[in-house]
């Protein structure tokens, strides 16, 4: 295990070079990627690892252990101390949908767990920037289906314009919100993806926490894209709160 000082955020540390339209992520490629789970539910969201005691996710779920699983058969778990959301959070439109999550025990990072980096309010991913969303959520709306039992799931998709979106889903889009996806449909994030990372490449090509993916109009179904809370827009909310 790798001291605290020495840990790098944004990168991979592998030596070695569901989602809806995604495919099987290689081992430790998302190494901050975290499940959080609920009692005899199991899995029922995403979060993502910003330090070593500290996830971020979304403000609209509940869940009391966060499982580390970096392949079928290796898991292993802690239990969440406490988590809250930010008090401007609006359930109604989903504005302002984050969430920090203190774990009960300090997480030693290795290779295959490591934290993301956090975008500071002067770091602009633009459109077009290509970014990454994972999550083992549903392969396909409506299912029941999660990708737990299998591998952790990952999907390209790029940023769509502000302006764009906002007139797709009536205005619905604030400026604490992002959309990604492809505007013909079929790659998407879905149901159990929730607080999940959308993450791009930034500075030194290191892996940058641009969104938590937030709501949606179904999943992967043409001009309806992904929504996703913007971290850089809640970055000092982030920082003061976690120290």
């Amino acid at each position: 295990m790798q001291s605290k000082s020495s840990v790098s955020c944004g990168r991979h540390q592998l030596k070695k070079n569901r989602i809806v339209g995604g495919e099987d992520a290689r081992s430790g490629k998302w190494p901050w990627q975290a499940s959080l789970q609920m009692g005899a539910h199991g899995h029922v969201c995403g979060a993502s690892v910003i330090s070593n005691r500290w996830l971020v996710s979304a403000a609209h779920l509940n869940c009391r252990c966060v499982i580390f699983q970096w392949d079928i058969l290796k898991t292993f778990s802690l239990q969440i101390l406490r988590s809250f959301g930010m008090e401007s959070y609006d359930q109604s439109i989903s504005d302002y949908d984050i969430a920090l999550l203190e774990m009960e025990m300090p997480v030693l990072f290795s290779e295959l767990v490591q934290p993301i980096c956090l975008p500071s309010t002067s770091r602009v991913f633009v459109y077009g920037t290509v970014c990454y969303v994972t999550g083992w959520g549903a392969i396909k709306e409506n299912s029941m289906l999660i990708s737990w039992i299998y591998f952790l799931q990952e999907a390209r998709v790029r940023i769509i314009n502000q302006s764009v979106c906002n007139k797709l889903y009536d205005d619905l889009i604030t400026s604490r919100m992002l959309c990604a996806g492809n505007l013909n449909g079929g790659v998407d994030a879905c149901q159990g993806d929730s607080g999940g990372p959308l993450a791009c490449t930034g500075k030194g090509n290191r892996w940058y926490l641009a969104g938590i993916v937030s709501w949606g109009e179904g999943c992967a179904r043409r001009n309806r894209p992904g929504v996703y809370t913007k971290v850089m827009a809640l970055y000092d909310w982030i920082r003061q709160n976690t120290n």
